[in-house]
């Protein structure tokens, strides 16, 4: 289900934003076309000096413009890359959204907070980075690569042969660097990980530390975690400095070589490697710019590789399972198999939520419902009914199911055998705006709203009028002591105002009730 979801968003995406991606195509066509030009406007220059002739102005001024043209084409390059993967990133994180609200409780319950986060955030980065610093950037530095060897075979054959014999080379030994970095980094992480862990586990497990005189072993092992921080960053340290020399060495080893040859006296040498100084000056400047996007490769592999990952477990996410609309769900329960009468059928179908027109039908009805977590049954062929107007209390020991019950009465779970009913409508086929007008729920502790004493009672519900909010406070008989507030119910509160017993959490819990009611008799 949805597998290829991600691929949908980007392309949606792409199409909604189709004067940035043809912005981001022109501008990594012209920042691999301009950056070919200033050396071969530099080697003209040199070439017209060492002939003793004069420079003409327009060949320097063009030599400056194309350098500044160069580094606004990079620039526009990754300030656009950077835009767009701004755009998808909004336009994953919203689809994400739309999914999680979607989802069946029993996905909801069975997913770790940690995971969750790990997909809004860290996997969807990861994606962003795809094409930030990922799949565009290497076909970016592919063609500048390919372009920079396709003019130094026209200018030198002979160094275009030493470098498609080096480049090889340079791209495994930049791929293992970045490898080995990338597992040191890693082995950090997990070590940081566990030392930040040890200590509050060590505190919250103190006095039984204390008791089993435990301290030695625990600080061993936090030394431990530690040790192999400093062991993994000392990895990380090393690989970083020999990296950059090496690739030093062998940019200066290559220039070297091409000029001794291109000097030497033999004729079939000088057929392969011989260049006039500004073909040098040119060719020395395309081997310092060849370099860098063969080190950035290794990188945009590797943040490719990330990003398919990421790309699988936010595919993963979007496969779950989801909740069914209320309506599509009543017309698919058949009569024989799920017991619903067809005049329930028929409430459902006109958005009803309330009285069948049959008086006999219970408002509340568990049949026979068996429910547990897992291998845990809670629940066992429960039955009982609530009448209109009924007023029930539920007592039990912890665990008992008391909480389960009013899951399964909300909707959020499906009972494994039997059917929870409400008006003759299965619970879980209620709609969700239904639900949110059926249902009232009062806490055991106030939690208090920013806002006003109005913003208490309604919950900033706009459809909530100002009769409503007078008519609950006079249900309560607090409709005095709020018009005596300097600014009656547009006083703003403060939590030193909410104590057990003041006037918002009355407010609220009776305001809370007064709905539940007004929405069962309606």
């Amino acid at each position: 289900m949805k597998k290829n979801q991600v691929k949908k968003v980007i392309w949606k995406t792409v199409l909604q934003q189709k004067w940035l991606s043809i912005g981001i195509v022109l501008a990594v066509i012209g920042a691999v076309v301009t950056a070919l030009i200033p050396p071969l406007v530099l080697a003209k220059i040199v070439d017209t000096i060492t002939a003793g002739k004069n420079v003409v102005f327009w060949s320097i001024l063009l030599y400056f413009v194309m350098l500044a043209l160069t580094g606004i084409m990079e620039s526009a390059r990754e300030g656009l890359l950077t835009v767009f993967g701004q755009k998808i990133t909004h336009a994953l994180r919203s689809s994400l959204m739309e999914k999680f609200g979607r989802l069946t409780s029993d996905n909801l319950t069975g997913l770790e907070p940690g995971t969750l986060v790990s997909r809004f955030v860290g996997d969807v980065d990861t994606v962003e980075n795809l094409f930030t610093s990922g799949i565009i950037s290497m076909f970016a530095d592919a063609c500048k690569i390919i372009s920079i060897l396709v003019v130094i075979w026209f200018e030198n054959k002979g160094l275009m042969v030493v470098l498609l014999v080096i480049l090889p080379f340079l791209l495994w030994f930049t791929r293992h660097v970045q490898k080995n970095m990338l597992a040191a980094q890693i082995e950090n992480r997990k070590a940081v990980g566990r030392a930040s862990g040890h200590v509050p586990e060590t505190l919250h497990n103190i006095r039984t530390i204390h008791n089993l005189a435990r301290e030695t072993y625990m600080e061993k092992r936090y030394d431990t975690y530690i040790g192999e921080s400093y062991a993994a960053m000392e990895r990380t340290n090393f690989y970083d400095a020999v990296y950059s020399p090496v690739i030093l060495i062998l940019n200066a080893v290559v220039v070297a070589a091409v000029m001794l040859l291109s000097a030497s006296g033999n004729r079939t040498v000088l057929t392969f490697f011989g260049m006039s100084a500004g073909t040098a000056v040119a060719v020395t400047n395309y081997i310092s710019q060849i370099f860098t996007p063969v080190e950035s490769l290794g990188m945009e592999i590797q943040t490719i590789q990330f990003a398919v990952a990421g790309i699988h477990r936010i595919n993963e996410f979007f496969g779950l399972e989801e909740k069914k609309d209320g309506l599509q769900e009543v017309k698919e329960l058949s009569v024989a198999d799920k017991g619903v009468s067809e005049s329930a059928k028929d409430a459902a179908a006109v958005n009803v939520v309330g009285k069948s027109g049959e008086d006999e039908v219970p408002f509340v009805e568990f049949q026979n419902v068996t429910f547990g977590y897992d291998e845990h049954v809670v629940l066992e062929h429960l039955n009982f009914k609530v009448m209109d107007t009924d007023q029930v209390t539920l007592l039990g020991r912890t665990g008992a199911g008391k909480s389960t019950i009013l899951k399964l009465l909300l909707g959020l779970y499906e009972p494994d055998q039997g059917k929870v009913l409400i008006h003759g409508i299965p619970a879980t086929a209620v709609k969700a705006g239904d639900r949110r007008t059926l249902f009232g729920y009062v806490e055991q502790t106030f939690h208090m709203v920013p806002g006003t004493v109005r913003d208490q009672i309604t919950l900033f519900d706009g459809r909530i009028s100002d009769r409503q909010v007078k008519a609950v406070a006079e249900l309560t008989g607090l409709k005095e002591a709020i018009e005596s507030l300097e600014n009656g119910y547009d006083t703003y509160c403060t939590p030193g105002d909410f104590f057990p017993g003041t006037v918002a959490a009355v407010i609220h819990r009776q305001s809370c009730c007064g709905r539940a009611q007004d929405a069962a008799s309606g």
